[in-house]
């Protein structure tokens, strides 16, 4: 039986009148992602013809997903909410602290002492306010929830920007900052602008070397990592419905990386199946007598130009496969014309590594087909020239897998198996190279491949690109290599050709596991204590931020004017700083020193305007804060993409930072910011951008009468006595404002719940 049956059973009873009732307020059809967010709109939200990309809505989501790394600031800020338990079903997940070094084993036994109390303050907590616990080696969150908890047609936030892998169930899954996670635990309406619709209609059929990953690495290239903002991506077609349910898991993670709000199908016979094969053939049966309402209306597929903002049609018939890079993932490459790229823009042809696996390709279906291209390697006698690594995404699979001979498979042909996290994905690697500033290559199944991301060096030319792609590089250890025309020399120097990969949509024997590593919550949390060491450098209880001072904030200085692509990696990496996640002031000294300056060229090393030297990023705004000076961080376009973490928002404010001025946010970031009370500003003019000087003093005009749709005005007073001025914009409603003048949204809640236990 699934998790919270009679949750998904409460869904489905009232999805048919909610539905009918939109479509009686519409007077028209409706995509199906329409009718899964007019059926959960919040109780005191009325029902309204709510106009894409600008009226603010508010949701009740089913339920809540969150990862080591985000869950501590998410758990930290819920327990200044006062509640004795979450609102909603809630589960934490323990992946993003496992560092891949040596193998499965060994990494998660050093993970388990070196993060122990990290670990036990997770599980105290979940304990306490009732939170399913999954332990460290269950594996990677969004694979654990596919296989648990996932239901076509429900609504689920997750504190993970690839939170809409849950899209391969036919779920609306989005990715969140703490605050957010926080707001709906707690019980309280969950906001979001009601999206734009993308449709994307896939016809034909896929076969051969091409899967569902170079689906969305052709999309990406199509939409780049902005085209989705601010957008669901809604799947249809005869070709979507031949896609295995995990196959869709795949393309809809990935839509994190076009800035897609999410991405979803369908609910079909692949959808049934999955679910019946992880012993959810309860939620099958549920889901078989609502099937009309999980999918669009006959209209939608017949006119869908109708319906949607964006029409796009991919044709599986002629879809080849891809791979996508380097340090971007919307830089697409058909595998045809690859290795000409490779050759023209002198990225490095020798591969060093290739990985397989992480939440976005870790099914059963992924690591069967890279194994059938591994025993073809043995048979034939080839061996791996490049470093490969395999990262199963759960224990269910990793147990499974192993059952059905495949890791064997790849110890024969030189693979290491890590554990069952995230590892290389996001930066949790220890990397075996001579030079870490070599230029050099490596390919992953992965979905992000910024500068940096993958093992912290900026030679490090990452590319992406199906799990059986990867394995046929792996072998080759040529990035000039294309496994659908070109031969390789075997160990007797014989020239033989890979064939074409195959693979097994779900196990043929089932899935098994011995231990899946959850932990339910006690019936009875009241008398569980979790406490925090006041010495601790992992953890760090919170203090409220200060209210706004209720003026114009003026005399503000420059504290960096980033240049180019500004992720939430640059502004808070990953990599070693993930053990201080819970820690805000420790993780506060790695704020913005990924980002390059636009004055000097150079990453960390910003002016100190109090004493005329050059400095790291987080030392000078410390120094400014201790002065009692506030600062204005200036960005470019898409600026905070990427992960969804928001330390990237705490950091900044926590340190001084008053406002972030940049040509565009990306959606998670600009919500993250406005959640911690931050003034979130874009350019009206992005040429505005260019009037910002090193030295100057900053004033933001129009606060005192902050209102939705009133633009603010930005004062520069430059070092040679002149001035600028122009219009800044922004996005806040009433209630964003509120969280503004009240120091952020906790201070609300707390003041809420405070009155409510009064």
């Amino acid at each position: 039986m699934a998790f919270d049956i009679e949750m998904i059973k409460r869904v489905y009873a009232g999805l048919p009148a909610k539905t009918e009732a939109a479509r009686k307020t519409l007077g028209r059809s409706l995509t199906l992602a329409e009718k899964i967010l007019f059926s959960h709109l919040h109780a005191d939200q009325p029902l309204n013809n709510f106009e894409r990309a600008k009226t603010y809505v508010d949701f009740a989501p089913d339920r809540v997903a969150m990862q080591d790394a985000t869950a501590q600031m998410a758990l930290l800020q819920f327990m200044q909410a006062g509640r004795p338990k979450v609102a909603v079903p809630s589960t934490v997940h323990c992946d993003h602290l496992i560092q891949a070094k040596s193998g499965a084993k060994e990494d998660l036994d050093t993970a388990l002492a070196a993060n122990k109390e990290v670990y036990d303050f997770l599980a105290s907590v979940s304990n306490k306010y009732g939170i399913g616990f999954w332990k460290p080696g269950a594996g990677i969150i969004h694979q654990v929830v596919l296989e648990n908890y996932a239901f076509p047609g429900g609504m689920m936030i997750g504190t993970d920007s690839h939170t809409p892998n849950a899209g391969g169930l036919g779920m609306i899954a989005i990715g969140v900052g703490g605050a957010d996670a926080c707001d709906v635990m707690a019980g309280l309406p969950w906001e979001l602008k009601w999206p734009k619709l993308i449709g994307i209609k896939l016809t034909g059929k896929m076969s051969g070397w091409t899967s569902a990953k170079d689906i969305i690495l052709k999309v990406a290239g199509i939409l780049t990592v902005k085209g989705g903002t601010g957008a669901i991506v809604e799947y249809f077609g005869e070709g979507a419905d031949s896609l295995s349910a995990t196959g869709k898991g795949t393309i809809c993670n990935m839509g994190a990386e076009i800035g897609a709000t999410c991405s979803l199908f369908a609910y079909d016979e692949k959808m049934s199946a999955y679910l019946s094969s992880t012993e959810r053939a309860d939620v099958a049966a549920l889901a078989d007598a609502v099937k009309d309402y999980l999918r669009p209306d006959e209209d939608v597929y017949a006119n869908p130009e109708k319906y949607y903002d964006q029409l796009i049609e991919v044709n599986l018939d002629e879809l080849e496969p891809y791979v996508n890079g380097p340090f971007t993932p919307d830089l697409a490459w058909p595998i045809s014309k690859f290795a000409e790229a490779v050759r023209a823009n002198n990225w490095p042809e020798k591969l060093e590594v290739a990985l397989i696996g992480s939440c976005t390709n870790s099914s059963y279906e992924d690591i069967s087909r890279s194994a059938s291209l591994a025993k073809q390697a043995t048979d034939k006698g080839l061996k791996t020239k490049a470093e490969f690594t395999i990262t199963p995404g759960s224990e269910q699979v990793r147990f499974t897998i192993e059952r059905d001979g495949f890791l064997n498979t790849f110890d024969k042909m030189g693979g290491v198996v890590l554990a069952n996290a995230c590892g290389p994905c996001i930066g949790q690697w220890a990397r075996h190279i001579d030079d870490p500033k070599r230029k050099n290559s490596i390919i992953t199944s992965f979905n992000r491949n910024f500068a940096k991301r993958n093992d912290g060096f900026s030679g490090t030319h990452a590319f992406v690109a199906s799990p059986e792609v990867v394995t046929a590089f792996a072998i080759a250890g040529d990035l000039t290599f294309n496994p659908l025309t070109d031969k390789l020399k075997n160990e007797k120097g014989e020239e033989v050709m890979l064939d074409e990969p195959t693979g097994f949509e779900l196990p043929p024997a089932g899935f098994a596991v011995d231990d899946p590593g959850f932990q339910p919550p006690a019936e009875d949390g009241s008398k569980i204590t979790v406490s925090v060491s006041p010495d601790s450098q992992r953890l760090q209880l919170l203090e409220p931020f200060s209210a706004w001072e209720g003026t114009d904030v003026k005399g503000l200085y420059l504290l960096i004017k980033a240049k180019g692509k500004c992720t939430t990696d640059h502004i808070s990496m990953a990599g070693p700083w993930l053990k201080f996640r819970g820690h805000l002031d420790n993780i506060s000294n790695n704020m913005l020193i990924g980002a390059v300056n636009y004055f000097n060229e150079k990453t960390d090393s910003v002016k100190n305007e109090l004493t005329g030297e050059y400095g790291p990023v987080p030392a000078t705004q410390r120094a400014y804060k201790a002065a009692g000076i506030g600062s204005v961080v200036v960005g470019d376009e898409n600026y905070g993409e990427g992960s969804s973490r928001e330390h990237a928002a705490m950091e900044p404010r926590h340190l001084g930072v008053r406002a972030i001025l940049v040509k565009s946010f990306a959606r998670i970031h600009e919500t993250n910011l406005k959640k911690q009370g931050m003034l979130a500003l874009t350019f009206a003019n992005k040429e505005d951008y260019d009037k910002v000087q090193e030295d100057d003093i900053i004033d933001i005009i129009g606060l005192t009468d902050f209102i939705p749709g009133k633009p603010l005005t930005i004062v520069l007073h430059h070092k040679d006595g002149g001035t600028d001025a122009f219009t800044a914009n922004h996005t806040y409603n009433e209630q964003q404002i509120e969280w503004f003048k009240a120091g952020g949204a906790l201070n609300i809640i707390r003041r809420k719940f405070a009155k409510y236990k009064a």
